[in-house]
This record gives C-alpha cells, sequence and structure tokens, in this order.
C-alpha cells in the first residue's frame, strides 16, 4: 500500500484497523470469526489499490463499489452471523475506507504522465505480466504435484527388490504357510503419489480355505462399524480347528488381525538378516520400531555412507480377498479390537476415478494429485489425508459433469468451498460407505487451522500454491 503526500493519513488508519481486527483474532473469534477478517482484509487492500488508481470522484466511487462486492463473502456463514461478529468488522472496515475516500478526494489533479518509449512499454508490460490461476495450476501440478518417470521407477524397483527378498525368506522359513504373490500396491503404483516418491506398499495376501472361513460385513459384528470387518472361522463341526493353517491365529472364533501382525513382526522384521540385505541392494535396509509392519530404505553414497537423499518406506501389508472385498491388517486403524480387519476402500475409489477419467477425458486424477499436494506442503491442511480428498472429488462428480483440463481452476476453486462446508458441518461421508464420517479424526484445533486457511483462499486461491 505505497501512497503518497495527503494518502498517509488514510493508509496509517487502514493499518491500525488491520492491526486491530487481526491481533488474537483466532484466539478470541474462533476459526469462522478469523477466516472472515482475513476475507475483509484482502478486500479493504484490494478496495485502497484499486482507488488509489482513480483519476476523479467518479471513478472513485465505482472503485469503491466493486470492491465492497467482494466483502458479501464476509456474510456467507451463518455461523458468523450467529455470533454478532459481522457488524463489528464491517463497521470499523467501513470507518477506515471512508476516511481513505475523504483523502483521496482532497488530493490535486496531477499532470499526465510523460510519454515512455514503446519498447520500455512492452518491456514493463512482460515484467508485471501475471500467471492465471489456471496457469498456476499447471505450473504447480508439473513442477511440485508430478513425480518424474524415473524416480517412480528408482522407487519401484527397489520396493521389487525388497518383495522379492521377504517373499524368498517366508518360502524357504515357512514353507506351508499359504500365501499368494506378493505385488506393490498403493498410489506409487497407481501414479497418485504426488511431492516425492518416498513410500511404498507390499501387499502380502493369505489364502483362507473358502469353506472353513467366512468374511463378516462391519455391519453385521457387534462392532456395527462399517470398516471394521471380521474373519470368522465356520463348519468346525465338519472340519475341527487345526485343519486350517490359520487356525493357530484365532482369539474367540475369529481370524485375529493383531496375531497376524505380530507372526509377521516376528517371522520377517525380526529374523531377517537386514544387515546382509542392505549389502546385496548397496542401501541401508532396517526396520522401523513400532507395531507397523514397515521397513526404512536409505541410500549410500559411493563411499557407503548414508546419503542426504530422502528415505523410502516400505509397509508390510498382510490383507484378505473374496471378490472386491479387500480386507487389510491394519492394527493402527482398528484398534483396540484384536479381530477387526479393516475394509480398504481405496480401490473402489480409484477404479471409480480412473473410469469416470476415462469415460468423459475429465482430470479429476489430476485435481486430485494438486489437493494432495497442497496438503502435504502446507502445514495447516496436512492432517487432510487422500481418503477424505478422493471422497471429495467424488462426491463433486454427481453434480459437476465438466472435468476438462480448461476447466481445471474452477473445479480446484469449487473443491476449496466445499471443503469449508464439510468442515463447517465437521462430516464428509464416504462415497461408498455412507455411515463412514472420513472427517471424525480431525481435532477441533486442526480444523480450525484448516477453515481460516481455505476461507483466506476463497478469495486468493494462489496462497496454496506457493
Amino acid at each position: 500500500m505505497n501512497f503518497q503526500g495527503s494518502r498517509r493519513r488514510g493508509e496509517d488508519g487502514i493499518a491500525m484497523v488491520i492491526d486491530f481486527l487481526l491481533s488474537n483474532a483466532r484466539l478470541v473469534l474462533g476459526v469462522g470469526g478469523a477466516a472472515m477478517l482475513g476475507i475483509a482484509t484482502l478486500a479493504v487492500k484490494r478496495l485502497i489499490e484499486r482507488a488509489g488508481r482513480a483519476a476523479d470522484d467518479e471513478k472513485v466511487e465505482q472503485k469503491m463499489a466493486e470492491s465492497w462486492e467482494e466483502l458479501s463473502l464476509v456474510s456467507a456463514s451463518p455461523t458468523l452471523i450467529k455470533k454478532g461478529i459481522e457488524g463489528v468488522v464491517m463497521k470499523h472496515v467501513a470507518k477506515a475506507a471512508r476516511q481513505q475516500k475523504a483523502d483521496l478526494c482532497q488530493q490535486p489533479q496531477t499532470s499526465p504522465p510523460e510519454v515512455v518509449p514503446k519498447v520500455e512499454s512492452k518491456s514493463k508490460r512482460l515484467q508485471l505480466c501475471v500467471l492465471t490461476l489456471q496457469e498456476r495450476l499447471q505450473q504447480y501440478y508439473h513442477t511440485r504435484a508430478a513425480l518424474a518417470p524415473g524416480e517412480i521407477q528408482r522407487a519401484q524397483s527397489l520396493a521389487l527388490d525388497i518383495c522379492t527378498e521377504i517373499q524368498g525368506f517366508l518360502h524357504s522359513r515357512l514353507p506351508d504357510m499359504p500365501l499368494g504373490e506378493m505385488n506393490l500396491g498403493g498410489s506409487l503404483l497407481d501414479d497418485l503419489q504426488v511431492v516425492s516418491a518416498d513410500h511404498a506398499c507390499l501387499l502380502v495376501p493369505l489364502q483362507l480355505e473358502a469353506s472353513l472361513w467366512r468374511l463378516v460385513p462391519g455391519e453385521e459384528t457387534l462392532l456395527t462399524h462399517p470398516l471394521h470387518w471380521m474373519v470368522r472361522r465356520v463348519n468346525l463341526e465338519y472340519f475341527p480347528r487345526g485343519r486350517s493353517y490359520w487356525d493357530r491365529y484365532l482369539v474367540g472364533g475369529y481370524l485375529s488381525a493383531e496375531a497376524v501382525v505380530n507372526m509377521f513382526s516376528k517371522a520377517v522384521m525380526e529374523t531377517i538378516n537386514w544387515p546382509s540385505i542392505s549389502s546385496t541392494l548397496d542401501c541401508l535396509v532396517r526396520p522401523v520400531l513400532g507395531p507397523d509392519l514397515k521397513l526404512e530404505i536409505r541410500p549410500l553414497d559411493e563411499f557407503g555412507a548414508e546419503s542426504g537423499d530422502e528415505p523410502l518406506f516400505i509397509s508390510m501389508l498382510p490383507l484378505l480377498r473374496e471378490g472386491d472385498v479387500v480386507l487389510s491388517a491394519q492394527t493402527e486403524l482398528t484398534s483396540p479390537w484384536v479381530n477387526a480387519w479393516h475394509l480398504s476402500l481405496y480401490p473402489w475409489e480409484n477404479q471409480r476415478l480412473s473410469q469416470l477419467d476415462t469415460a468423459d477425458g475429465g482430470r479429476r486424477r489430476q485435481t486430485l494429485k494438486i489437493l494432495k499436494a497442497v496438503c502435504r506442503l502446507n502445514p495447516a491442511l496436512r492432517p487432510l489425508e487422500a481418503a477424505p480428498l478422493s471422497n471429495l472429488i467424488l462426491h463433486l462428480s454427481d453434480g459437476e459433469s465438466d472435468w476438462s483440463e480448461s476447466s481445471l481452476h474452477a473445479r480446484f476453486q469449487q473443491c476449496i468451498t466445499e471443503l469449508i462446508g464439510y468442515l463447517e458441518n465437521g462430516a464428509l461421508h464416504s462415497y461408498f460407505k455412507p455411515a463412514v464420517n472420513l472427517l471424525s479424526g480431525l481435532s477441533e484445533d486442526q480444523v480450525d487451522q484448516m477453515g481460516f486457511m481455505l476461507y483466506c483462499a476463497v478469495t486468493e486461491p494462489e496462497i496454496l500454491l506457493i
């Protein structure tokens, strides 16, 4: 806000009001009030810029009217109106704006600027050239979100080498364990990983006898959670306990996911000679301490020391498949229920997004990758994981058919607006399991942080692409 002469007094008035409004805003007003103040501040900033460029009273009036239209966003939230905050903000903003307008109207007419050479004018236009939101999103996607093919290939190759080592060890150490072919899965394989190729998922399929086991949907269990399934041992009167290899991991008549994870932890993480594998693969491989089946792989430099490159984390995921149902042993998601298996919705969500993009040539997956990168690189939005973002796009696709590349900016802004609404309601329901609230794991402070950032991004979406 650089004004000269008599504008200084109005500028100071605006600065004082902005300082008053923003000081301790989130502490006193909460996410809604603080976010509204952010929007009001941006609107007033534009008001001053536009009014400062006006040459006469008539243009000042016109520019003032345009800027006040932007303040209509302030009254968009009924929660803020109930709190009575809007009147306070508008009162102080209006007072400062009137003072600024009076100073601008009293300013004497200045002589027209001198004519500058055409070449210099063209040069300045190039210097002041600003990318549109559409161009900025494309740039952000290619420079920040999308991964280079070489980086993906290196991470996949390293993960496959680890997969081969683990599968060979299990076949030699536990030859009677009925396992399917291990393979890679998740975002690295599906080209949905963003920012860096730093994690991979090793799928370990367990083979169950169809006549001895039954997958019980979560709604039919005592847990009544749609994502917490159980695996019941059946036909015990005809096939007593011990006929199936997996009977040794029964707890209360059900196959225990926790017992299976503990078995793999002892058989793989605590038993394999990882230093030997490290020397074979020319990288440092070591288990990560904790309940998860996770390995850390760090590249080595030419001298055999750890390089400064980011590590690759590989998670072993024991799972069961029956038709299109995939159950995974993820105790961190099903705790404290030792018998519960997690119903993975990721295959359904990814398949649905791919089908929609293939049908209309849309850019839903590209939009998802941009949103994932934005959330990962922005500390306030980092608690938002991939699942809520995928379901946000799926819900939006039901009512919006234009996902072409030329509409990328419109869909991005629409995602921001929709996400604000879900945060205000405190619920974003799963597309395939409506009873599941994908925002239930967020704390109140996390919602406040995200709401404030997203409210500010309504008028200035570029702040998310820094």
